[in-house]
């Protein structure tokens, strides 16, 4: 109960603290960050999401919050159409340029909320960490009614990469200085708070009565990035978009002294990467 309780407070917290425009231009000032740095999906995960689903080679997704389209592009590859629906135009730019190989790649600039439902026409509807800022009311409905009557959700997650724990607790100084309104248990959320947080969200879909036959799976990924690529991956992330500039500024600025003292030139980072299928419940 305790995590279900988190998750509807996360989810909550997007959608009642932000008002639907100011959601659609969120990552807006962000747009190319996070085009550049932010975590890729594995392709066992999206080979998974295509053999649990069995969506036919000639399937049609619908995409919510496709962003610059880092997993549109993966869907795409495989030669399924796709309609894409991203609110924030400079992300939805990005996104016609990174699909411009793939010309059954639509991308439309709106919300969920507020696109023209297209009933029953979809095989699947994919999210690509994007579903927690959808208003629920809407994202169960309106997803259900967006698939064929054999139709597949599938929500694709990655957390934010994370350096080992000795790297982590060197930063903690200063987080606790420069960021004090960015607790430990955000920056480093353990894996299991994650998992069990996904798992949670994917119950909320069967719990709606529109869906069924929930799987998931996940898996942990390595990377390594530079310290300025490891900076401007956490500058796309909330906790420190809500930041004020100059504060920001120094707390990366201290933060990059300490990283390349003990962790010159490159930083090794992991992340988890999930996939949760579910199946449209007809009555």
């Amino acid at each position: 109960m305790q995590d279900s309780d988190s998750v509807k407070a996360w989810c909550s917290e997007i959608t009642t603290s932000y008002t639907l425009e100011q959601r659609k231009q969120w990552y807006s000032v962000v747009a190319h960050a996070y085009n550049q740095v932010r975590p890729r999906y594995p392709q066992k995960l999206i080979d998974r999401a295509v053999e649990l689903t069995q969506i036919p080679p000639q399937a049609t997704i619908l995409e919510i919050g496709c962003g610059p389209g880092i997993a549109t592009v993966e869907f795409a590859k495989l030669g399924f159409s796709m309609v894409c629906l991203e609110p924030s135009q400079e992300a939805c730019q990005l996104a016609q340029i990174n699909c411009a190989a793939y010309p059954n790649v639509k991308i439309i600039n709106t919300t969920f909320e507020e696109w023209q439902l297209e009933p029953n026409k979809f095989n699947a509807v994919l999210a690509a960490t994007s579903i927690h800022w959808i208003t629920p009311e809407v994202r169960y409905q309106k997803s259900a009614e967006a698939l064929q009557d054999n139709g597949s959700l599938i929500l694709l997650w990655n957390t934010p990469p994370h350096p080992n724990d000795e790297i982590c607790h060197l930063l903690d100084e200063v987080y606790q200085t420069y960021a004090p309104s960015i607790p430990k248990s955000v920056r480093y959320q353990a894996r299991e708070t994650h998992q069990a947080n996904f798992q949670e969200i994917g119950q909320d879909f069967l719990n709606s009565g529109l869906f069924q036959d929930l799987r998931s799976e996940h898996l942990v990924c390595e990377t390594t990035h530079s310290i300025d690529d490891y900076l401007l991956l956490l500058s796309t992330m909330s906790p420190y978009m809500k930041l004020d500039l100059q504060q920001r500024d120094a707390l990366f600025a201290n933060l990059t002294e300490v990283l390349e003292r003990h962790s010159p030139g490159s930083l090794q980072t992991a992340y988890l990467s999930a996939v949760q299928v579910a199946q449209i419940k007809r009555n």
